[in-house]
């Protein structure tokens, strides 16, 4: 499979390439990139309906561009699809005798005597919980000598 999307991939790219040069030789509006290669377009290649042959070779090429587009991007989703090493790959299933009993939480309850806190109890949520030990201070610090710039200049090195 990969392969045959390297082999679309230069297809592909080969197209392009053609397509723009297929779009540039067109005589537009203004002449375009056509008068430089024939003049005025009188004399061209294909006959006096150059235009014509163009814009119906175009048409089909960009018809089979689109179409190749297509086909490459659903071929690269499937190449990455079994390319992918993060991809969930289903277990095989073990019979019946294998599988633990599941396991279930009891249902969380609420006590019946739980209200709202309000008030005076709303006081006792926001402060901060009492000491349940000795309090004790913490051990103090000396404080740091104040720093001075040395009062000498380093010698120069030779």
């Amino acid at each position: 499979m990969t392969t045959l999307y390297y082999i679309l991939l230069t297809l592909f790219i080969a197209l392009a390439l053609f397509l723009i040069l297929l779009v540039l030789i067109q005589k537009g509006r203004g002449g375009g990139l056509a008068s430089a290669f024939g003049g005025v377009g009188g004399n061209t290649a294909f006959g006096g309906k150059t235009g014509d042959v163009l814009t119906w070779a175009t048409s089909i090429a960009f018809g089979v561009f689109i179409l190749l587009a297509i086909g490459l991007n659903l071929l690269a989703n499937r190449i990455h699809k079994a390319n992918d090493p993060t991809a969930i790959v289903p277990a095989a299933v073990s019979p019946a005798s294998d599988v633990p009993p599941a396991v279930t939480a009891p249902p969380a309850t609420r006590p019946a005597d739980t209200a709202t806190p309000t008030g005076a109890d709303m006081d006792l949520l926001t402060a901060p919980p009492p000491a349940t030990g000795p309090a004790t201070a913490p051990a103090a610090v000396p404080p740091m000598a104040p720093t001075t710039a040395p009062t000498t200049t380093p010698a120069a090195l030779p």
